[in-house]
């Protein structure tokens, strides 16, 4: 049996500073961890001359995309061969969509390899290299609905839901081109297949060259492109204005790849509709 102790006046007076200190110790130790990255949040290396930076997206196969948690594709690819050729480490960043220029802008990219567009409004705020691909926007829907869109898309009525994915060219081009249609927003191009193919909207608009691999990882379940392009874009790698070294050094391996021949089996490999 425990034997119960009264506390003196003067034995509280020494456990009150005690207590006190261990309050502050377990304070500050909380506000150390508050203080500490986000779970989940990107590795941001600081500048380093030794290490190729690069941002990348990684929800569009087969461009840039993970695969046994590994980051894979034409881009990934690209971004291997080029870091060799600078003699740095490579370093992915992966970032949100939205969040590639501002991480280049900010110096927490080097460079955006991520099968970004080349458009009038990203020129304005950052450079881009020369394009290694042309392409566009295409379409996808369900194999049922072939005979539907028999005309390609002059049989997109008001009654018709298009899915995009939020801030890509795609979107940008069905806004300006089919306002008159519902018009469904996803976060990332799977999402926007499981859609279709459940019915909840009748054709899905994004990059040719997803829209080709989506197509094939599905041909099971009943989706089908309709192969002409609806666009005419080019693909290219974003650095900032100011790192005009970088932006010569890629332009010099894109222009060695090309003369060396390595260019489009690169392509190929990952893209074989390329002519």
């Amino acid at each position: 049996m425990r034997r119960k102790t009264m506390m003196t006046e003067d034995s509280g007076r020494k456990k009150g500073p005690s207590l006190l200190i261990g309050f502050l110790s377990l304070f500050l130790l909380l506000g150390c961890v508050a203080s500490g990255p986000e779970k989940g949040s990107p590795q941001i290396k600081a500048p380093n001359e030794n290490i190729l930076r690069v941002g990348v997206s990684t929800n569009a196969p087969p461009l840039v995309f993970k695969q046994a948690q590994k980051v894979v594709g034409l881009e990934a690819e690209f971004a291997e061969a080029l870091a060799e050729y600078l003699g740095k480490s490579l370093h992915f960043v992966e970032l949100d969509w939205e969040d590639q220029i501002p991480a280049l802008l900010e110096n927490r990219t080097d460079i955006i390899m991520s099968g970004m567009t080349v458009t009038a409004l990203r020129k304005v705020r950052i450079a881009f290299c020369n394009s290694y691909f042309r392409s566009g926007q295409m379409a996808l829907i369900r194999s049922e609905d072939a005979g539907r869109f028999i005309t390609g898309f002059y049989s997109v009525t008001k009654s018709s839901a298009i899915g995009i994915v939020k801030n890509t060219t795609g979107e940008f081009f069905v806004r300006e081109h089919f306002g008159f249609v519902k018009i469904v927003e996803f976060n990332a191009s799977k999402k926007a297949v499981e859609a279709l193919i459940k019915a909840e909207i009748d054709m899905f608009i994004h990059d040719a060259p997803i829209i080709l691999y989506l197509s094939s990882e599905n041909e099971t379940k009943g989706v089908t492109p309709l192969f002409s392009l609806l666009t005419e874009e080019y693909l290219a790698w974003g650095v900032r204005k100011t790192d005009e070294a970088l932006l010569q050094s890629a332009n010099d391996f894109l222009q060695k790849l090309q003369a060396e021949g390595r260019l489009k089996p690169m392509l190929k490999r990952w893209i074989p509709f390329v002519n």
